[in-house]
């Protein structure tokens, strides 16, 4: 073996011994009650706060972009405090992905119309897309779906690079059964498919993912890609469209997942306006819990054309 192979080598070693390490060090978290999760969140969050040097100027640009009515004391006050729920969401996600399914129940309060998809599909054979923006507690919305509500689910999701990693994902959301996920990077046929056959589509639709698919539509004020899809999907399939909102309860006292009435008027024949409308509906959810929804996401990565970069 050449010298650089063996320092290879050592170093994939090494990489692979300390993500298993990391998982194991989660697996141990989910033993904790969640108060102490959430007390633990709080003190690693301001630690993190400074090393994330890159996610935090993301964050910033985002809230001065999207706030510029704020000072900037009061946006690295509304960063910290996103910090501190984005780390317990990540602490939390340990109870999603090994405590038992009665101890998740018990944590998972739910408001809203959560029998709509199956109650829809029962009486007209129209099938439901439940909206789900990108606030810190989203994966705790798909729980609740899988958990409270008997209509099979769908979602897409991104594959991660690590083999490992991937696994563990895909086994977290997929743990409570009657779901299907399929790869951002595959076909959209199979999901075509599984959402004909009645299964209800969890689609996520505040993510910068392009140009392509996508309209430059205002979300606070600027010109952002937004996906066409979630509009044409449902007009094509013909589907209910529900926004589906979750939220960290403050404390440790679990999370509060929001089923929403169905979205009036939506979809149209333009997926563009309809676009501008999911964001106007997706502001109006930001302003209700600021610090929950993702800050530190580069949405206004992709510009038009011509338009200087945001970041």
């Amino acid at each position: 073996m050449r010298p650089g192979q063996a320092r290879f080598s050592v170093s994939h070693l090494a990489r692979e011994a300390g993500i298993r390490l990391a998982i194991g060090l989660l697996w141990l978290l989910h033993f904790l009650p969640l108060p102490v999760l959430a007390a633990l969140a709080a003190l690693l969050s301001r630690t993190l706060y400074h090393l994330a040097g890159s996610r935090r100027r993301i964050g910033l640009r985002n809230l001065e972009l999207c706030f510029p009515q704020l000072s900037q004391a009061e946006r690295e006050t509304l960063l910290k405090q996103h910090f501190r729920w984005l780390t317990q969401s990540l602490l939390d996600r340990t109870v999603l992905w090994w405590a038992s399914p009665e101890r998740v129940q018990r944590l998972i309060h739910v408001e809203g119309d959560i029998g709509l998809a199956e109650r829809v599909f029962q009486e007209s054979g129209r099938p439901t897309m439940w909206l789900c923006p990108h606030f810190v507690g989203l994966d705790v919305a798909g729980a609740a779906i899988l958990l409270k509500q008997p209509r099979p689910g769908a979602s897409i999701y991104q594959t991660q690079s690590h083999p490992l990693m991937d696994a563990l994902m895909r086994r977290g959301r997929l743990r409570f059964g009657n779901a299907d996920i399929f790869p951002r990077s595959d076909s959209v046929k199979p999901l075509l498919k599984a959402v004909k056959q009645g299964r209800g589509f969890f689609n996520l639709p505040d993510m910068d993912f392009g140009a392509k698919d996508a309209a430059f539509v205002p979300f606070f004020g600027v010109q952002a890609a937004t996906l066409l899809a979630p509009s044409r999907l449902a007009r094509m399939l013909n589907m209910v469209v529900q926004p589906v909102i979750a939220e960290i309860l403050p404390g440790g006292r679990g999370w509060r997942v929001r089923f929403e009435a169905p979205l009036e008027g939506f979809p149209t024949a333009d997926a563009e306006a309809d676009a501008a409308a999911l964001n106007r509906y997706i502001e109006g959810e930001i302003f209700k819990q600021p610090a929950q929804y993702l800050w530190v996401h580069k949405r206004f990565k992709t510009r038009p054309e011509g338009a200087p970069g945001l970041y």
